[in-house]
């Protein structure tokens, strides 16, 4: 395997064990606790390397797991004093364990390999050179290998757990009266995203972490309306990114993890102009025609209530309904143009007569209000 291939297989992977939890994070409307946990670790990452003294001890990714599990803790904490909410207590508790981890190497490792810019962007393009070797043979990147055994990790977890996810994240209150706990669903849910967050951290950075939990199941939350559908559209999104974002920065020799947080990014815009439902073009189309569709109406109903009178002649004519309406000239003019499109008007000169399926639509109106 050529190392390009291997650094779009290692970003692949990472992105769809990061979108498998970030689709409970969104769907749960805590997902800032991916951003507090990514920076969070770092604290936990240095306190495991002053007591270790080695970067290839495991040690580190539990002292970073642990750090993720107390930013959990801490946060809850707050919000259960009811002083705050989560975004606040969230934005409280990870700056101060982040800064904290921040200012312990600085203080005390600023000799060491442990530096701040590569905590933040990470390097994806040295995760080729960490190799691991088998009974003497090469098997690939160390990263592809332990972010594979935590994908793997994910899917078990929600195979496993789905009903209880999927109840304890749209009725917690059910969940709870039918003997499932959603406090402790939650708290393995976070300790899944801190161990997750805690194996991307070191090839890929904790920005590209949180681009990667965060955009594709945004952007799937958008196109989809059901679970099991959205956690599949979120890894392809995630795999997406992360092989045009490597190809974007090859072709520009730009940043890979920020060339993947980018395309992310890029393809939660396009969901979010073009979403078959829930899309602004399709949202500012469903306006106008139900903008439309109700002007309809009215002018069915005002045709129907001069209808047969001495009136009829004056009332029921364009330029007359426009007045009454309130309407523009042309948003009138197109409203009996729809009118007559729909046969529910005939034009007779200027006067405007209803038809049979004009009028009884008109009655249907009528009836609803």
């Amino acid at each position: 395997m050529t190392p390009q291939f291997e650094i779009m297989m290692l970003a692949a992977v990472v992105a769809v064990a990061c979108s498998l939890c970030g689709v409970f994070l969104v769907l749960r409307k805590v997902s800032l606790m991916s951003d507090a946990i990514s920076h969070a670790i770092l604290l936990g990452i240095v306190l495991a390397f002053f007591v270790v003294k080695d970067f290839a001890s495991p040690l580190l990714i539990i002292g970073a797991a642990l750090t993720g599990i107390l930013t959990v803790t801490l946060t809850e904490l707050i919000i259960g004093t009811g002083k705050l909410k989560a975004d606040a207590s969230m934005g409280l508790v990870f700056p101060a364990l982040f800064s904290l981890g921040v200012i312990l190497i600085n203080l005390f490792a600023s000799k060491i390999h442990l530096d701040t810019d590569a905590v933040l962007l990470g390097e994806i393009a040295f995760a080729p050179f960490h190799r691991m070797t088998l009974f003497g043979a090469d098997v690939g990147p160390v990263g592809v290998w332990l972010m594979g055994a935590i994908l793997l990790a994910d899917i078990i977890f929600i195979a496993l757990f789905y009903k209880e996810l999927k109840l304890a994240t749209f009725d917690a209150g059910l969940a709870a009266a039918l003997g499932f706990s959603p406090a402790v669903i939650h708290y393995l849910l976070m300790a899944l995203v801190s161990i997750t967050a805690v194996g991307a951290f070191d090839a890929v950075g904790s920005i590209l972490v949180v681009a990667l939990m965060i955009a594709p199941p945004a952007t799937a939350y958008l196109l989809t309306q059901k679970l099991g559908r959205m956690i599949a559209v979120s890894a392809c999104l995630g795999i997406l990114a992360a092989v045009t974002g490597y190809a974007l920065a090859h072709a520009f020799d730009a940043s890979i993890a920020g060339s993947m947080a980018m395309m992310a990014g890029f393809f939660f815009l396009l969901a979010l102009l073009f979403a078959p439902q829930k899309g602004l073009l399709s949202q500012l189309l469903q306006h106008r025609t139900n903008k439309l569709n109700f002007a309809l109406e009215m002018l069915m109903v005002h045709l129907l209530t001069h209808e047969g009178k001495d009136e009829e002649a004056v009332e029921n004519t364009l330029r007359n309904a426009q007045q009454h309406m309130e309407w523009s000239i042309f948003f009138a003019k197109k409203v009996v143009e729809a009118s007559a499109a729909r046969e529910l008007l005939l034009k007779k000169g200027k006067l405007l007569l209803l038809t049979p399926k004009g009028r009884e639509l008109a009655r249907q109106s009528l009836v609803r209000t």
